[in-house]
Order: C-alpha cells, then structure tokens, then sequence
C-alpha cells in the first residue's frame, strides 16, 4: 500500500534497522524502541491485521518470534520478553500493517505491559464459554 509506512520501509523506500530478513518478513529495530533489541516483525505482504491475516502466515510469524526471541536473549541478555501483537485502534494499533514487537524485559525497565484483572462470576465465565465454545 503507498501510503502503509511499513510496506514502504519493506520496499526501501524508508530506512530501517533490518536485523533479519527472509522472502516473507523483515525484522527490524523500532524506530521509537520502549528499551533496547525492541524489534518488529513485518510480512513483505501488506495485510491490516490479525482478522486478515493467513492464519498459516501468523503460525510462521510466531515461529519466527520464538526462534528471534532465544537468539536475542542470549545476545543482549535481557532476562524476560513481551511479545505484542495489537488489533485496532482500541488495541493500540497505530500502524495497520500487521506486524508483532519482541520487547525485551529487564529488571526495573519502566515498561508497563499490563491491565486491570476484572472478577466475573462462574455464571459470566459459563456464559462466554459457552459463546465461544466450537467456533471453529
């Protein structure tokens, strides 16, 4: 797409960090990193998000992610790892190129992740459950 800063980061047109590339996705640095080695993971194939997506192409988005995510580990030694992938405005998605951030996590970093737990009852639980229950 012209106008998806992503695809014209893929096609060259934008400078990257690229730290791994193969013909399906291009891995590279965030421009605007919440820490250091946090990392983006694009397919060369422009497509919104994770309802769009080829659902074979995210398995092999998230293969990806756990093999980078070792690699990069014992590289940078960080201790922990957040790995993102935001759907939608709501979501915090500000790019709408499908892509999925390797945040690595130190002690004390500052980076907050995290959410309000809420407290259904069994009947609330039950009643989604059974909402979602065989959908596929």
């Amino acid at each position: 797409m012209s106008d998806c800063i992503f695809c014209k980061i893929i096609a060259g047109e934008i400078p990257s960090a690229t730290i791994y590339e193969n013909d399906e996705f291009k891995v590279i640095l965030d421009r605007f990193p919440s820490g250091e080695g946090h990392a983006l993971i694009l397919p060369k194939n422009h497509v919104p998000n994770v309802f769009e997506i080829d659902p074979a192409q995210a398995g092999r988005a998230y293969a990806l992610a756990a093999k980078l995510a070792r690699a990069m580990k014992e590289v940078l030694g960080f201790t922990d790892m957040n790995i993102l992938q935001n759907n939608g405005p709501i979501a915090g998605q500000t790019v709408f190129h499908f892509h999925i951030h390797l945040i690595p996590r130190r002690e004390g970093d500052g980076i907050n992740v995290t959410w309000t737990p809420t407290e259904p009852t069994d009947e609330q639980i039950a009643a989604v459950q059974a909402k979602l229950t065989n959908l596929i």
